[in-house]
């Protein structure tokens, strides 16, 4: 990650970093919680059908791609499919880790502002998956696509989702996967000011084609992901929201010169009108 940002004071914004035991315990929280969440929604599968079937309806409505289109240019190669698939277990989560733990070390600011979306953007995606349970495209047979991760590995999904402890395979909507790696992106482009720092866009685009292509999700998974984003984007105040409101309240503190002009019994500035 490229260290050059906006010329502010490390050492001011390190004050301000908040305790690191109580950040861990409080993520470690949230993800619990989300995780415990997501379980209650297992099992809804006759919903879940039903509403994939609406949903790959609803995308053939909009004239969206299909998702096999992105699935067969994976399938030319089993090192490009298990690559996949890998990116698609692997990445998720240490990816997001690797940005929030970068943010805390160096842009405690940036971090809060980072931490607060994600976790919103998050509580959201809980909601839909208890209110719409969505089985994903691999398992919709309309769409005549494989499971990539059970026919290639690795994947962390069982073979039968309605006994599957660990994980719940009918959460597809909204995809976290994406959320998430349009949110490292968005934050690093923001916390940094390198030339490059927009290439950090290509992680969501690989999310993108990688959950696509291994047809986990559909294409409105990633859409309804990036609204909710939009959504906390909006919601939370980013750092150079706050940097603007207090440099525009030290404006409005500081007195003006005419404020300064030495005042007779005439009124404020004659002195020397004579001249």
């Amino acid at each position: 990650m490229d260290s050059r940002t906006e010329p502010d004071s490390e050492a001011a914004a390190a004050i301000h970093r908040p305790a690191l035991v109580r950040e861990v315990l409080l993520v470690a929280g949230l993800f619990l919680v989300y995780k415990f969440g997501r379980q209650l929604a297992n099992g809804h599968t006759a919903q879940a059908f039903h509403n994939a079937h609406r949903v790959w309806d609803w995308e053939r409505a909009l004239r969206l791609p299909g998702e096999g289109a992105v699935q067969s240019a994976l399938l030319h190669g089993d090192t490009l499919v298990r690559a996949a698939n890998l990116y698609y277990v692997a990445v998720h989560f240490t990816a997001t880790a690797a940005f929030l733990v970068w943010l805390y070390l160096r842009r405690p600011g940036h971090y809060l502002w980072a931490r607060r979306v994600l976790a919103l953007v998050t509580g959201a995606a809980l909601a839909l998956h208890l209110t719409f349970p969505l089985a994903p495209p691999r398992m919709l047979h309309a769409g005549h696509l494989v499971d990539t991760g059970q026919l290639y590995g690795p994947t962390v999904y069982g073979a039968e989702p309605a006994t599957d402890s660990m994980a719940n395979q009918f959460a597809a909507m909204p995809s976290l996967h994406f959320g998430w790696a349009l949110m490292v992106a968005t934050g690093l482009i923001a916390a940094t000011r390198s030339r490059w720092r927009w290439l950090w866009l290509l992680h969501p685009l690989l999310t993108l084609l990688v959950i696509v292509g291994t047809a986990n999700h559909y294409w409105l998974d990633a859409v309804v992901a990036t609204a909710l984003l939009g959504i906390a984007l909006a919601v939370v105040p980013s750092p150079s929201s706050k940097a603007r409101g207090t440099a525009a309240a030290a404006r409005r503190t500081v007195p003006s010169p005419r404020s300064a002009e030495p005042r007779t019994a005439d009124g404020p500035g004659l002195v020397g009108a004579g001249r």
